[in-house]
């Protein structure tokens, strides 16, 4: 039976009651999916992962909230293939743990390993390989999933092209997927071979990034963000391969031990934490350190996986140093040739002194044709910002006008403040990205706070004209 929980985004900014149900752990789950959806009540149904992601997408206020991390069975893992059938609610730790061993690994993974296969696929998630290999829902090979309006459905990019675009970074709200196939890359080693560089100034890294890039299929530079005058956008550059067997010392180039594969995170996070800990001066201070413990080159650096991929893994609830008020994470993407505005965003996050701890710069490849997946050709930059800073809103509220401006967008799956009449300048598919939705749920059953915020992500009823009332409770 449904229960009352308070439910909230990795940032801890906004949290709303819902009713959650555990998604069942045996039996028909289609089936039980589909009972669950037909049941929705007048503020809709949502499924819910991990809770990764940093706003509201994964919330429902006063509705009904599906928890599919009881759906987590690894159902096959075909070697020959390169791929594995999973349940929605299993997340890329458990399917690494299974994997790497047999050598392989996921194509895609963002910073984190605790992210569901089905949040991957409703966010459509990127990683440090997007300018080489896309993102998470380019290499889904067929998704089954339950909607409101066209029950059961097996979507593969061939036989669906329409509903599994729609779905792959729908952030939910086109039905409950509750079953995968996923495609894998054979590796020989869990390493993964780095080369670092320690720039100087943001013309340094951008221009190593640029032309260096193609050469890596990861690719990512820490900013320090409170660095100013000449050094600003100093940067630690780290482009990564997966390391070849012969690259590793004598020891350990056995099967067994070249594909070990046992990540820990035994740094728990303090359970309370004072608010103002994160300000300008502790990050500085942390920056300076960072960046001054960093070689001006080093080539051939072997890392194990969990480092480089996912180092605050290693850190238990790590949300929780940012204190009571939480965080935001903004992240957003610039076209090429827009690096310009990328500078000045940069110069007035260091006039405002605005501290965030962690300043990723990432270089992203061509977009795949879902109409709300963040990713497009150019320079995303994501933030971690207290909300604790004074002028936050008006800082974010200016950036997300140059953006706009510069035709960019911000991430739908770490957004928790879009200011709601940018939303369809930013995704200029949306329009038919809503035609799609409306087909597989015209009465849009499926719900969240994000939509609810952001209203363009629902619009009128399919098949209701200007005078017909919508469905109570409906956005």
């Amino acid at each position: 039976m449904p229960e009352p929980r308070t439910l909230t985004g990795w940032g801890r900014t906004s949290p709303t009651a819902a009713r959650v149900a555990d998604a069942p752990a045996t039996g028909d789950a289609a089936a039980a999916v589909e009972a669950f959806v037909a049941a929705a009540g007048e503020r809709g149904v949502l499924a819910r992962g991990l809770g990764r992601s940093y706003g509201d997408a994964a919330q429902n206020s006063g509705g009904d909230v599906l928890d599919m991390t009881t759906l987590d069975r690894i159902v096959d893992i075909d070697l020959q293939r390169h791929e594995a059938v999973v349940e929605a609610g299993v997340d890329l730790d458990r399917i690494m743990r299974a994997v790497v061993p047999l050598g392989l690994w996921p194509m895609v993974t963002p910073g984190t390993r605790y992210v569901t296969v089905g949040g991957a696929i409703g966010s459509d998630v990127h990683g440090k390989n997007h300018h080489r290999d896309g993102t998470f829902g380019a290499h889904v090979r067929s998704i089954e999933m339950v909607t409101p309006a066209l029950g059961r459905l097996v979507l593969t990019p061939e036989s669906h092209p329409d509903e599994f675009w729609a779905t792959t970074g729908g952030m939910g709200l086109t039905g409950i997927v509750h079953r995968a196939t996923i495609e894998l890359m054979p590796i020989e080693t869990s390493a993964i071979r780095v080369d670092g560089w320690r720039t100087d100034d943001l013309d340094q890294t951008m221009s190593l990034m640029a032309e260096r890039d193609h050469e890596y299929r990861y690719s990512v530079a820490w900013i320090d963000c409170l660095a100013r005058g000449a050094s600003l956008g100093r940067s630690i550059v780290e482009f990564g391969e997966h390391a070849r067997r012969d690259e590793l010392p004598p020891g350990k180039r056995s099967a067994s031990r070249a594909l070990r594969f046992n990540p820990r995170d035994h740094m728990p996070a303090p359970p309370w934490v004072p608010s103002g800990l994160l300000n300008r001066f502790t990050v500085a201070a942390f920056n300076e350190l960072w960046y001054r413990k960093a070689r001006r080159r080093r080539e051939g650096h072997l890392v194990a996986a969990p480092a480089y991929f996912h180092p605050l893994d290693m850190v238990d609830g790590w949300n929780r140093i940012y204190g009571a008020r939480g965080f935001l994470q903004y992240q957003f993407v610039l076209p090429d040739g827009e690096e310009a505005v990328l500078r000045r965003i940069i110069e007035e996050l260091v006039e405002q002194r605005a501290a965030s701890f962690l300043a990723v710069l990432k270089r992203f490849g061509p977009s795949n044709p879902g109409p709300l997946s963040f990713p497009s050709p150019g320079w995303t930059l994501a933030l971690d910002l207290p909300v604790s800073f004074g002028s936050l809103a008006d800082l974010l509220d200016r950036t997300d006008e140059q953006v706009v401006e510069a035709g960019g967008r911000i991430y739908l799956a770490k957004d928790s403040r879009l200011r709601p009449d940018l939303l369809e300048a930013m995704y200029p598919q949306l329009g038919r990205w809503r035609e799609v939705r409306d087909r597989m749920d015209p009465q849009h059953v499926m719900s969240s706070d994000l939509m609810r915020r952001l209203p363009a992500l629902s619009g009128p009823l399919a098949g209701a004209g200007a005078s017909t009332p919508r469905r109570r409770g409906t956005p």
